[in-house]
C-alpha cells in the first residue's frame, strides 16, 4: 500500500527517519536519498567506522525495499553476484539460482576489495537494469539501485575501479568524522541496542518508484540546460584536469537538481539546485594531470573553481510549467 504524502513531504520523511540512525550528517543521507529517488547509483567512500555501511541498511529499511549485502573479496567470483545456471537431474534442464543482485538496494562493501573481473559484473544490473547469465537475460527488480562502499586510505590488496564503472555511480558520499557532540550522541543511541533494529519504513518500493517518476516530471529551462553543459565542458578544457565528466556526468547533474527541487517542493530547477550537487556528481569522474596531484589539488577544488568562475543564468530558471506541460 502507497502512502499518501506530498513528494517532497515523503522524500523528507526518508531523510528524517535515516537521521535517527545516521546522526549529525544530514548531507550525506540526503544526498542518498537523492540518489534513491533520482534512480542512480552512489558510490561511499570514507575510513573505516564513520558509518557506510549502516548508511547503507538504514535507506533500504526506510523505503521498504529488499536488500543484500555482499562483501567483496580477492576470491569473489561474478556468479556470487549475478547467480549460476545448476542442472536439475530430475527435470533433466538447468534451473537458474539467482544471485544476491537481483534485489531492491544491494550493498557492494569494500567493492576495490574484488578483482576488476568481479567488479564488472556490476556493469551491466548498473547500467541497463538486467543481468544475463548464459544467454538469458533476467530484469532486476524495480527500485534497483546499488550503493558501493570503499576505503579511500588503505590500498594494498586492493583493484581500484576503473573509470568506466566509476562513470555509472550516480554519485559520491562522504561520511566525515562526527564532531565531539554528535558523537556523543552516537554513544548514547547505543547503549542498549542498535538503533537500526527499531527502524521502521516510512515509504513503500511502490512509493520509491512514483518518486523516481516524478522527478523526472521537474521542469528544467533550457538555460539551466546549458548552465549544466558548460559545467561539463569547462572540466574537459581544465588545464588540471586530464580527463574530463562524461555526457553521463551532464545527465545526472540534470536528474540530481530535478530530486533536490522536488525535495524543495519546487516543480522546476534553479541554478543552485546544480551547483549544490555539482561536487558529490562530478568529483569522482574526474582524473588529474601529474602536475595537479604534485600540488595536491583535488577534485572538489577544481569543481568549485568551476562553478565560481561559470556565469549562473540571470533571473530565473524559466517560467513556472503548467498542470498541462507536465503531464
Amino acid at each position: 500500500m502507497t502512502t499518501t504524502a506530498e513528494p517532497n513531504d515523503l522524500a523528507l520523511q526518508l531523510v528524517d527517519n535515516v537521521e535517527k540512525v545516521i546522526i549529525g550528517k544530514r548531507d550525506s543521507v540526503q544526498l542518498g536519498v537523492v540518489a534513491l529517488i533520482a534512480g542512480g547509483h552512489a558510490l561511499i567512500e570514507d575510513v573505516p567506522g564513520v558509518g557506510k555501511t549502516l548508511l547503507a541498511r538504514s535507506i533500504a529499511r526506510s523505503a521498504g525495499c529488499q536488500f543484500r549485502r555482499l562483501q567483496f573479496t580477492p576470491d569473489l567470483l561474478p556468479s556470487d553476484i549475478t547467480g549460476v545456471s545448476v542442472y536439475n537431474q530430475k527435470t533433466n534442464d538447468f534451473e537458474f539460482r539467482q544471485g544476491p543482485i537481483i534485489s531492491e538496494i544491494v550493498l557492494a562493501d569494500e567493492i576495490n576489495r574484488a578483482t576488476p573481473k568481479t567488479q564488472s559484473a556490476l556493469l551491466e544490473a548498473m547500467e541497463e537494469g538486467q543481468i544475463s547469465v548464459d544467454g538469458v537475460t533476467y530484469a532486476l527488480p524495480a527500485p534497483f539501485m546499488v550503493l558501493a562502499t570503499q576505503n579511500p586510505i588503505e590500498y594494498e590488496g586492493t583493484f581500484p575501479l576503473p573509470e568506466a564503472q566509476l562513470d555509472r555511480f550516480f554519485l559520491r558520499i562522504s561520511m566525515g568524522y562526527p564532531d565531539p557532540t554528535q558523537e556523543i550522541e552516537i554513544m548514547n543511541s547505543q547503549m542498549t541496542s542498535e538503533p537500526i533494529t527499531d527502524l521502521q519504513a516510512v515509504a513503500t518500493p511502490a512509493d520509491i518508484v512514483d518518486l523516481q517518476k516524478r522527478v523526472r516530471k521537474i521542469y528544467v529551462d533550457d538555460l539551466v540546460k546549458e548552465y549544466i553543459v558548460t559545467l561539463s565542458n569547462a572540466t574537459r578544457d581544465h588545464s588540471d584536469i586530464a580527463l574530463g565528466v562524461s555526457p553521463r556526468a551532464s545527465l545526472a547533474l540534470l536528474r540530481g537538481s530535478q530530486a533536490i527541487a522536488l525535495m524543495e517542493g519546487r516543480e522546476y530547477v534553479i541554478p543552485d539546485d546544480v551547483k549544490g550537487i555539482a561536487v558529490p556528481v562530478m568529483s569522482h569522474r574526474l582524473i588529474l594531470t601529474p602536475a595537479a596531484r604534485m600540488r595536491e589539488a583535488t577534485a572538489e577544488i577544481i569543481i568549485s573553481e568551476i562553478l565560481g568562475a561559470t556565469p549562473v543564468p540571470g533571473g530565473s530558471a524559466g517560467p513556472r510549467p503548467t498542470a498541462e506541460s507536465l503531464a
